[in-house]
């Protein structure tokens, strides 16, 4: 008897999933999805981003009911447990095939692994990437360690190729009934990030025609909406990447060609998506927090207690750190360029190892993606693959002289300062200083002195 099933892990959407289209097209009629509150808890993923990831697979069910497939919310303890809880549903609903897409992490491919031997035909599908892992080599077949070369062969594969809109599943039967299960219910921390599908529609709409051709120039002004804003909706697979590239190239349907553009250098961001997650499965050690470059596993990180404790709480006496990590433990959310700053100002300044940073932003971040985070703080602290060279030291003051000139992004979330004229705003003790009490932090480090001391650990 065919009588398959489709699973949901982070790949939340209707629209451009072919595992769920190929699943529906061969009969299937119900759905999957686990809620492993310990095992993401494991993994420190924030609560923001599970009550977005609750909001959306409530959204999903109902979605679904209305097209008249079932979805079967089954709760677990962890990756462990999960193949029991699996091969129970299994052999009470009759399943005879499983359709899903893949994971990278290496808890989820051993996850994969245990529920390959429950004696069920498991069918994965790369819905997370454009192009498969290990499949962009270089010509001794290995992986790429930096970046450049790798998107130049990434390009080489897909510049021509035509990226089509995603299709979206089909009604397949009258709509039956979806009642939300008591671990779905939302604790209200994400709702400012909408799930509803004809509202995303409208946030995609509004970057590519309004944002996109401007991307290359605004994405680094933290004062304007100038990102995408969909990277919460990538972490959860609530849209893909190949339906933004074909989008865009429904749009400008040379974009993947004209690499000097304004619309590429978004393509670029993620195709930097695609290399971390080409060597996170390459390289399963970076999930168990080593350094890629062993060349610095030597580094001594002071790890200063009360250093850290400062920078979490955006109280460093530098302003333009402290608004982006004011940003982040406000929103749950924090701009590019910010998260640049701040994790080059922990890992040089402060010399504190740069696992802590990423564990306190998976922490916090609605968009956390254990491969991307990884990838950037790696970079930042110049232990990784492609990683900014450990003499690359970002000035705070002159990142946020360039990107905030005016202190419009300061004010918003350093409020101590709001009537620092911009002239003083992005260093104003001594500006401060001069009206007598102040009550900005003051400066746990000096600039060059910092500076100095982290170019002699890291030559070392």
């Amino acid at each position: 008897m065919n009588n398959p099933l489709y699973w949901f892990r982070r790949d939340l959407r209707l629209h451009g999933n072919e595992a769920l289209i190929e699943a529906i097209n061969n009969g299937a009629k119900e759905a999957l999805f686990f809620v492993c509150e310990k095992q993401w808890q494991k993994h420190n993923v924030s609560s923001i981003q599970l009550d977005m990831l609750k909001r959306r697979v409530d959204y999903l069910g109902g979605e679904l009911a209305k097209l008249g497939i079932k979805l079967n919310v089954i709760e677990t303890n962890d990756f462990n447990s999960l193949p029991t809880s699996l091969e129970q549903f299994v052999k009470l609903n009759n399943i005879s095939t499983i359709y899903a897409n893949r994971e990278y992490e290496i808890n989820e491919l051993e996850r994969d692994y245990a529920c390959s031997n429950i004696g069920i035909d498991i069918r994965l599908f790369d819905g997370d990437v454009l192009s498969p892992p290990g499949s962009i080599v270089t010509k001794g077949g290995e992986m790429f360690r930096v970046f450049t070369p790798f998107k130049k062969a990434w390009l080489s594969l897909n510049s021509t190729r035509i990226f089509p809109v995603g299709r979206r599943v089909d009604a397949i039967g009258p709509a039956i009934t979806w009642r939300v299960p008591e671990i779905l219910k939302s604790d209200g921390q994400s709702e400012k990030w909408p799930i509803e599908d004809h509202i995303i529609e409208k946030v995609i709409s509004q970057f590519i025609f309004e944002k996109a051709h401007k991307y290359d120039v605004q994405r680094d002004i933290p004062s304007i909406k100038g990102t995408s804003g969909l990277s919460p909706y990538l972490a959860l697979g609530i849209i893909s990447v190949s339906e933004l590239i074909g989008r865009l190239q429904a749009e400008s349907p040379d974009v993947l060609i004209r690499t000097k553009s304004a619309e590429f250098s978004y393509i670029n961001e993620l195709i930097w998506r695609e290399f971390y997650r080409h060597l996170m499965f390459v390289y399963p050690k970076l999930c168990k927090g080593f350094n890629f470059n062993e060349k610095y596993n030597d580094v001594n990180w002071l790890n200063k207690d009360s250093d850290f404790k400062a920078w979490c709480k955006g109280e460093t006496g530098y302003p333009i750190v402290d608004a982006a990590m004011r940003q982040l433990n406000q929103t749950g959310w924090m701009h590019n360029r910010l998260r640049m700053i701040v994790a080059s100002f922990l890992t040089k300044h402060l010399l504190i190892d740069w696992r802590w940073g990423e564990s306190y932003f998976m922490s916090k971040l609605i968009d956390g993606d254990l491969a991307s985070n990884n990838g950037g703080w790696q970079w930042a602290a110049s232990t990784g693959c492609d990683a900014q060279p450990y003499f690359r030291i970002f000035n705070p003051i002159t990142q946020s002289e360039k990107f905030d000139p005016e202190g419009t992004f300061i004010r918003k979330y350093v409020q101590e300062l709001e009537s620092v004229p911009a002239k003083y705003i992005h260093f104003p003790h001594d500006y401060l200083s001069a009206f007598g009490e102040s009550n900005y932090s003051a400066p746990i480090v000096e600039h060059k002195a910092a500076r100095e001391r982290a170019l002699a650990a890291f030559k070392v």
